[in-house]
């Protein structure tokens, strides 16, 4: 093209269509250097003004997603994850991204479409996106749970609003340790501002309340503690002079690792500076803190560990670190104080409280009981706070602690007073900008996990009584004096996992075709662990088959019923309810020693007592009938005069019954 001849006004207006594209690629390589930089918050102020110059291209929009994912402002996030997985060339990870933007927003269904989605096109992730579908199935049904679990509400008092305040810890009676970048001076110290969140870097302060349960006016720790990087997430001795606590520090290498020195994100997104996380140690002296030690296991230039946390003893101290040989981006560890007062080697907490998600901010109540945060174990979204029932080196359960405790969003950081009904938490459900408060609760009804089993009983070769697992047996449940009823399915190991309430009752029916139906009164006392175990056994409905119910014994020369052997016809008055159709020959049996006319005489009267306890018990009479069979139908050798261990003359002392 010949410029010379161009006109001038068309030389102007070439001009001036070219400037907005310049000015938009100026701001776009500002907000792609703070990008790279880990600088969200100041990547997306240079990011808006470009794109209201220009429309941003997909590279653009994902980094816009993730930048407001990073700094979990989940609103946007969710809009921009919207544009970008309708763009060609997309990452097929955007739809995961929005799927979990979604959830975060409490919007299942629609994210339960979009993991689907993501499966669809990632198929080696199907199982992931199936258990991401579940949970928001669970947290469906948490939410809509009619009577609350606990009472929840934000505190005024120690939070500010537009800073994140988060993780208390116990320190004394009446105070606590927690974590804020509210971003106060203290003595000449700049708090300084962290490109990620664009608020100041993390401190310590200590709050005390008064005698009414009021929060005073938060105080920053010492200037020991907190120093010009981040400091964050302590955990006090009992006596209060010891204090654990998080540093982190910024490492200059050329590989993957961790960049958030609150949290972990994908490593794949690190690529030089890497913010690690220590443990320090530090001893009070008067109102000082002095005596600063690193942790023995720090290692900055390999992986983090942080987030220390105390049992009451101060013998256990539990940590979160992504250290080699984990099982997920971050595993919770512990150690054991040694006699010499050093910590032990740390040990991986292990594969029922640790996940390939993270598992972080550790807590240990007055009972020794261990509470963590996951985004690995089913929860709600974000990261949800869970219980632990065991010991440190022998978990048996891990319970999610339900809605409202937990939210759509991300909750952790928990803590109890001696009460152990009442407590803290933090949360970001209610913040727009991605920031964290701490909030009280009470538990009004705790949880608890009932761990259904259907098993199917049997006569092994040695004619003993064997319970094998029943798979997929339907299972109608409802809380007693309820109306309300729900069904589920058990699994292919015959289990099935409900939610519950210390407390209540739960009435539950079982049924397979080709077998008895089953009813079950579940009875969950306040004192029940976190997991009840609850096991429903099923008979095959089969006409003139002995069916041998186990302990029933009587005295010697007596027929009456026992209070253990009532307990076992309880359960077949219970058989017989739940299947009010069939009707019952019900038969003792005796075994070889005493004569033929004594045992016939002492089997019917043994029989007919049974019988008559069950029509006590309101089962029609016409449904039942005695049988005494003496001892004619020995189910094994020990016939008169053979020597027998009394092992195998009980398996002749037996009470049937058979569907007639």
């Amino acid at each position: 093209m010949n410029f010379r001849h161009i006109p001038l006004y068309l030389t102007a207006a070439l001009m001036l269509g070219a400037a907005p594209v310049a000015e938009a690629q100026q701001e776009l390589r500002k907000a792609n250097k703070h990008y790279e930089k880990f600088e969200f918050a100041l990547a997306l102020e240079q990011y808006k003004k470009a794109s209201e110059k220009r429309k941003p291209d997909v590279k653009t929009a994902e980094r816009i997603a993730d930048s407001y994912r990073l700094t979990r402002q989940t609103v946007e996030a969710e809009r921009w994850y919207a544009q970008v997985v309708a763009m060609p060339g997309r990452d097929p990870q955007n739809i995961y991204h929005y799927a979990e933007a979604l959830r975060s927003n409490g919007k299942y269904e629609e994210a339960k479409q979009q993991y689907m989605q993501w499966a669809e096109e990632v198929p080696q992730m199907d199982e992931r996106a199936q258990h991401l579908m579940a949970s928001c199935d669970k947290a469906i049904s948490w939410t809509n749970q009619k009577m609350p679990l606990a009472e929840v509400q934000r505190l005024s008092g120690l939070n500010v609003q537009g800073f994140s305040d988060f993780s208390p810890m116990n320190y004394g009676k009446d105070a606590i340790i927690f974590t804020s970048d509210r971003g106060v001076d203290q003595e000449g110290i700049s708090a300084g501002t962290y490109g990620w969140t664009g608020r100041p870097y993390l401190q310590l302060f200590m709050a005390s309340r008064d005698g009414n349960g009021n929060w005073g006016k938060p105080t920053a720790l010492h200037e020991m503690i907190n120093d010009q990087y981040h400091n964050a997430t302590a955990s006090a001795t009992e006596d209060g002079q010891t204090l654990y606590f998080t540093r982190t520090q910024l490492v200059q290498q050329r590989k993957s690792g961790n960049a958030d020195p609150t949290s972990w994100v994908d490593k794949s997104q690190v690529n030089e500076y890497i913010n690690r996380l220590e443990i320090y140690s530090s001893k009070k002296q008067g109102a000082t803190w002095t005596d600063i030690k690193p942790f023995a296991f720090n290692n900055v230039a390999e992986y983090s560990v942080g987030h220390p946390a105390l049992s009451p003893d101060g013998k256990i101290m539990y940590f979160v670190s992504d250290m080699p040989g984990g099982m997920g981006e971050t595993d919770i560890y512990y150690t054991l104080r040694q006699p010499d007062g050093s910590w032990g080697e740390p040990v991986n907490a292990g594969i029922l409280i640790n996940t390939s998600g993270r598992e972080s901010f550790p807590y240990v109540d007055q009972n020794g009981k261990l509470y963590f945060s996951s985004d690995g174990h089913m929860g709600m979204g974000g990261l949800d706070i869970f219980a632990a029932e065991g010991k440190h080196a022998a978990w048996t359960a891990v319970n999610n602690m339900g809605h409202p405790i937990n939210s759509s969003k991300h909750d952790y950081g928990i803590m109890f007073n001696e009460d152990e009904e009442t407590g803290l938490l933090s949360s970001n459900r209610e913040s727009s900008n991605g920031t964290d408060d701490i909030y009280s609760f009470k538990v009004l009804q705790k949880p608890v996990v009932i761990a259904v089993t259907t098993l199917e009983r049997k006569q092994n070769e040695q004619k003993k009584n064997v319970q094998l697992p029943l798979p997929q047996v339907q299972l109608l449940i409802a809380q007693q004096n309820q109306n309300d009823s729900s069904t589920a399915l058990t699994n292919t190991k015959g289990q099935y996992f409900m939610d519950g309430r210390k407390g209540n009752s739960y009435v539950m029916q079982g049924s397979k075709q080709g077998y008895l139906n089953q009813h079950s009164l579940v009875v969950v006392p306040k004192t029940a662990p976190d997991t009840l175990q609850v096991a429903m056994v099923f008979d095959r409905d089969e006409k003139n088959v002995a069916i041998v119910l186990e302990n029933i014994y009587y005295d010697l020369d007596k027929w009456d019923i026992r209070s253990d052997a009532a307990k076992e016809l309880d359960k077949l008055a219970e058989v017989l309810v739940a299947n009010p159709t069939i009707k019952i020959e019900l038969s003792s049996h005796t075994d070889s020693r005493e004569s033929l006319k004594y045992n016939q005489v002492l089997s019917e009267r043994r029989a007919q007592a049974a019988v008559d306890y069950l029509i006590e018990k309101g089962i029609a009479k016409d449904r039942l009938t005695a049988k005494g069979y003496g001892k004619t139908r020995l189910v094994n050798k020990c016939t008169d005069g053979v020597s027998c261990p009394e092992e195998m003359h009980q398996q002749n002392r037996r009470t049937e019954f058979r569907i007639k």
